[in-house]
């Protein structure tokens, strides 16, 4: 399963579990528009790091949170190995 893939998945699966309709996720679609509150978009974060074993936004001092669902993935699929 490609890391995109593992993204979209954890995204709609947290939707679910949180009781929240999603838009069509597109990649310029903006994070504010999922839906997703901050404890939302927190569980999504820890998730994807139990499954990759990263979190690309403490790797890095100077990591800004993306903006849109795009940048989000990107932010994942960047990941130095």
């Amino acid at each position: 399963m490609s890391v995109r893939s593992k993204v979209i998945e954890a995204i709609q699966q947290i939707a679910k579990e949180q009781q929240v309709k999603l838009p069509a996720l597109t990649d310029d679609l903006s994070l504010h528009e999922t839906g997703f509150d901050s404890l939302a978009f927190a569980i999504l974060v820890a998730r994807l790091e139990d499954e990759t074993g990263v979190d690309p936004f403490t790797i890095s001092e100077d990591a800004a949170f993306p903006a849109t669902v795009g940048d989000f993935v990107r932010a994942y699929e960047n990941v130095p190995a």
